[in-house]
């Protein structure tokens, strides 16, 4: 963790003994009475925290603001549901990589049991959510929703003036020889077994551009993290 992040701050700028933050700070960090460590609000201030105390009810700090929050990338993920064991390390990476908003589809080759996991049945999905921003050092953290198919979604695309659609199963230009690219990005990847014919269509008749990386089968979640690096890259902003 290279910040630590609270939906509000703890009262009395405590940390509680139960909490996995203070396990973290004490037994992985292996900080003591008088280091210091940045902590934030999630999307919203971050600063820097020194400790105070370490006793059996918490961690004990004073805490300096110093930043404004952190702006998240205009980039939005539209991702297949996959395995949970991949959404998982999916949901770290994006929001290390920044994007502004995350939407999880179901798709016609997909296992739908996968949309019933725990993962998303208990909310065990923000974990990795946080993991990802705690991992990025910022506190930006965006919103993510779930879908049950492209065709529920479709309708909502015309905010975005830069639909981009990965899919390795039909000729199309390399994503890292995208031209320019208009804010905001909304950018589809699709399962392992690909896209359906009939999601292509949807897809293209909404003005989405398909684009490869290349004529390997990527994992769902390598074609992520390859696919933000590569437009982030494109639009200046790593």
């Amino acid at each position: 963790m290279n910040i630590i992040l609270f939906d509000r701050m703890p009262r009395d700028n405590m940390i509680e003994a139960s909490d996995f933050r203070a396990e973290h700070i004490r037994k992985v960090l292996h900080l003591e009475v008088g280091d210091t460590l940045r902590l934030g609000v999630l999307n919203g201030q971050s600063g820097t925290a020194t400790i105070l105390a370490m006793d059996e009810a918490g961690i004990h700090y004073s805490w300096q603001p110093e930043e404004h929050p952190d702006a998240l990338h205009p980039i939005t993920l539209l991702v297949a549901q996959v395995r949970p064991i991949c959404m998982k390390r999916i949901l770290r990476e994006a929001v290390s990589f920044g994007v502004e908003e995350l939407i999880v589809v179901g798709t016609d080759t997909g296992e739908r049991s996968y949309a019933e996991a725990k993962l998303w049945s208990t909310g065990e999905y923000r974990k990795y959510l946080l993991d990802g921003a705690m991992q990025s050092g910022c506190t930006g953290f965006p919103p993510l929703r779930l879908v049950k198919s492209v065709d529920e979604f479709i309708g909502e695309t015309e905010r975005w003036p830069t639909r981009l659609l990965l899919d390795n199963q039909v000729q199309s230009s390399p994503l890292s020889r995208l031209g320019k690219v208009d804010a905001p990005v909304l950018v589809a990847v699709g399962p392992e077994r690909g896209w359906s014919d009939r999601e292509r269509l949807l897809f293209a008749s909404h003005a989405f551009v398909s684009k490869t990386m290349g004529n390997r089968i990527l994992r769902t979640e390598t074609a992520c993290s390859a696919a933000l690096a590569i437009l982030l890259g494109r639009m200046e902003l790593i």
